[in-house]
């Protein structure tokens, strides 16, 4: 069988640009996968400048990310302990705590807009739909972004983005969802 004949729905971890992570199948995310049989990956390793503190810079949109969701700490390489689900003032009070402490050399990380979310969003993998590469031990769940929604209602909404099969909804800002943080590269 030639290698066109072969299946392209592969673990990512396994083979993510052939960088040889076979040993990252026996994590949270090891039933991820991804299909490039038809598109190649939307969001590839090779898009982000890894400065080795825990940040990547998509050098697309000039974005610079935490790799680790709130509630997790970066260490040896990996996203440890489980994140935090928070509401959207928590979240946006957990920024600036995140800036008035300098923990990460600067002082302007935020929620990221809808659209600036979706940008690192890996349409060809799913549970979940992020590079795991970059974003290790990213849940499948629902994360705040700072885009809100006008409301019939009394009570405040806000977008959030699923990495799981969800995608986009809009939720009450009093509800509970993880949290990315990110900043414009200078």
């Amino acid at each position: 069988m030639g290698a066109a004949d072969r299946s392209s729905v592969v673990p990512l971890g396994a083979t993510l640009l052939g960088l040889g992570l076979a040993t990252l199948a026996c994590h949270a995310f090891a039933e991820q996968t991804c299909d490039t049989s038809v598109y190649a990956l939307s969001s590839p390793s090779t898009r982000f400048e890894d400065h080795g503190d825990g940040t990547v810079t998509d050098k697309q949109s000039n974005l610079m990310w935490m790799r680790c969701s709130v509630g997790q700490t970066w260490t040896a390489g990996r996203c440890a302990g489980a994140a935090s689900a928070l509401t959207w003032s928590q979240a946006m009070e957990a920024a600036g705590a995140l800036n008035a402490s300098g923990q990460f050399f600067f002082k302007d990380w935020r929620l990221p807009k809808l659209p600036e979310l979706a940008s690192i969003t890996e349409r060809q993998c799913k549970q979940p739909r992020i590079n795991l590469q970059i974003f290790p031990d990213t849940p499948a769940a629902a994360y705040w972004s700072a885009t809100s929604r006008q409301s019939e209602t009394v009570e405040p909404l806000a977008f959030t983005l699923s990495f799981g099969p969800e995608g986009v909804s809009y939720t009450a800002k009093t509800e509970q969802h993880d949290v990315r943080f990110v900043r414009t590269a200078p």
